[in-house]
């Protein structure tokens, strides 16, 4: 059975999380071109047990008090599709890549759009980083969640980041 809920965050506006019974499927922002509809067999359930982890994680992560997940995912594309998102999903936190790098990861070096596509399609936006992926130039590029929510989530593992490098002077 497919369940959903919404939650309100304060840095990034309403988010739709999708589980099936085991496995986190889609994480949306509601306002997205590729957020799904709410489909006439979903059951809105906020305390299905996968949905009410994935809420957890993800406001611990937007309040900067975590820089990974372990909720069980499952996402359904095209090979190439899912070649993409395992590549996004092995971004180390903190850190960007270009494009043309992800597309080179994936093994189609020379097709650098359609690894930009597949990157907006990512159904698991947050969790896997698609918002790590920006132009070679630096550029943040486009992103499904609007590009200021894509600097606002690189400016949040930024500050994660300084902050536990500074942990780590205090006491070393």
């Amino acid at each position: 059975m497919t369940s959903y809920t919404t939650i309100q965050t304060q840095a990034l506006g309403e988010l739709l999380l999708v589980a099936n019974d085991t496995q986190l499927i889609g994480v949306y922002y509601t306002d997205s071109k590729h957020a799904p509809p709410i489909e006439a067999g979903w059951r809105f359930n906020p305390n299905q047990p996968v949905l009410q982890q994935a809420q957890e994680e993800l406001t611990a992560f937007l309040q900067g008090e975590r820089t990974s997940f372990s909720v069980p995912l499952h996402f359904a594309g095209t090979k190439f599709q899912q070649k993409i998102w395992t590549q996004l999903a092995l971004i180390p936190f903190g850190e960007t890549i270009s494009y043309s790098e992800l597309a080179r990861r994936a093994g189609a070096p020379s097709a650098i759009r359609a690894a930009g596509s597949a990157n907006g399609k990512n159904p698991l936006s947050i969790i896997i980083p698609c918002h790590r992926v920006i132009g070679k130039d630096g550029a943040l590029g486009g992103y499904a969640g609007r590009v200021n929510r894509k600097r606002q989530l690189l400016e949040i593992e930024k500050r994660i980041e300084t902050r536990t490098e500074a942990q780590r002077a205090v006491y070393s």
